[in-house]
C-alpha cells in the first residue's frame, strides 16, 4: 500500500507534513521522537496536524535529522526555539555542516524559495519561521541505537545520497526510515538521488536492502507498507541502475556537463510527479550527479 496523506502509518507511526515533504512521528510508552527535517512551508500543516491529533508536545524527545540537506532540515530552528527541550540528533557531518555559515544561508534561502512557491510568505512572517545555525547534540553514527519507549531506533550509515546520510530502522515495526538515501518515489517509480558519491548510494541501497523491511518511509511522497514496502529498494536499485547508464550515455555523447544537466533535468520532469520537486532544483540534484560520474570517466 502507497500511503501519501498524513495519518496512522502504524500503531506506534504517525506521518505528519504533506505528501510532497513528509515527516513522521515514532510514538511508544508515552514519549516520542520526530524522524525528518521536513522543509519550512509544512510547518503550518504540521502545528495543525499535532493539534487535532491531541499530541502532548512535551512529550517528544528528539527530533532526527536524516540528512542536511535544505528539505530535510527546514523546521528544525522553529521547532527547537518551540520545543527547547528537544534534542536535535543527526550525523556528526551533519552537525558540522549546519554551523557552517554558508551552508545556514544557502539552506535558509531555498528554504524561503519553497515559501514563495507555496505562498506561504504570511504565515512565515507571522510565525517568524527562519533558518538559523543548528546544534545537533547527539550525534549518531553506524551501530547506535536511541529509545522510544519499548522501540529501538538502530541508526544505519547510508553516504551516497549526501556525506552526512543516516538512516533509521526500528526491528519491532520492521520500519526503515531511509529518506532520500533509498531513492525519491516517482510516480509507480524511484528517482535516484545519487548527489553525493554514486557508488555509495548503490552500496547503501545494497546495505539497506539486506534489513527485513515491512514499512518503507519516505520523506518525500510518504510510506510504502507490505508489498510496496518490501519491493521499494529492490525497484530503487534497478532505477539507479538505469539512471546511471541515461546519465553516462548522455554526458559521453555531449562532453559538456552543462548541456547534459538540461537535457537530463528535462528528461526527469517530464515524467515527474504532481508535487515534484521544481526544475531549478532537480537540475541542481542532476548536476551534482552528472559531476561525479564525469569524474569518474576521466580517471579512466
Amino acid at each position: 500500500m502507497i500511503i501519501e496523506t498524513s495519518g496512522k502509518i502504524s500503531d506506534h507511526i504517525t506521518m505528519l507534513g504533506r505528501k510532497e515533504s513528509c515527516v513522521y512521528m515514532v510514538s511508544c510508552d508515552e514519549e516520542r521522537i520526530l524522524i525528518g527535517g521536513g522543509t519550512a512551508y509544512i510547518i503550518p500543516e504540521m502545528l495543525e496536524q499535532i493539534a487535532s491529533l491531541g499530541i502532548d508536545e512535551n512529550t517528544i524527545s528528539h527530533l532526527i535529522i536524516l540528512h542536511a540537506h535544505f528539505d530535510h532540515c527546514g523546521i528544525v530552528p522553529f521547532f527547537k526555539k518551540r520545543w527547547p527541550k528537544v534534542r536535535i540528533a543527526g550525523s556528526e557531518r551533519a552537525g558540522t555542516l549546519l554551523t557552517m555559515p554558508k551552508v545556514v544561508d544557502a539552506i535558509g534561502s531555498l528554504n524561503q524559495f519553497m515559501i514563495t512557491q507555496y505562498g506561504r510568505q504570511e504565515q512565515a512572517r507571522e510565525l517568524g519561521i527562519e533558518f538559523t545555525a543548528v546544534d545537533v547534540n547527539p550525534t549518531l553514527k553506524d551501530g547506535d541505537t536511541l529509545t522510544c519507549g519499548r522501540l529501538h531506533l538502530n541508526i544505519i550509515e547510508t553516504p551516497g545520497h549526501s556525506s552526512c546520510s543516516i538512516s533509521v530502522y526500528i526491528p519491532e515495526e520492521k520500519a526503515l526510515f531511509a529518506s532520500d538515501a533509498g531513492g525519491i518515489p516517482f510516480g509507480d517509480d524511484v528517482f535516484t538521488a545519487a548527489n553525493s558519491n554514486f557508488d555509495q548510494y548503490m552500496a547503501s541501497l545494497d546495505k539497506m536492502s539486506a534489513y527485513d523491511v515491512d514499512i518503507y518511509l519516505a520523506e518525500h511522497f510518504g510510506a510504502r507498507t507490505g508489498a510496496d514496502g518490501r519491493s521499494f529498494l529492490q525497484k530503487s536499485r534497478a532505477s539507479a541502475v538505469k539512471a546511471r547508464q541515461l546519465l553516462e550515455a548522455s554526458y559521453a555523447r555531449t562532453q559538456d556537463i552543462d548541456k547534459s544537466t538540461q537535457e537530463m533535468t528535462e528528461f526527469f520532469m517530464q515524467n515527474s510527479p504532481e508535487g515534484f520537486f521544481p526544475a531549478e532544483v532537480t537540475s541542481l540534484v542532476v548536476r551534482q550527479m552528472l559531476s561525479y560520474l564525469a569524474k569518474k570517466a576521466a580517471v579512466h
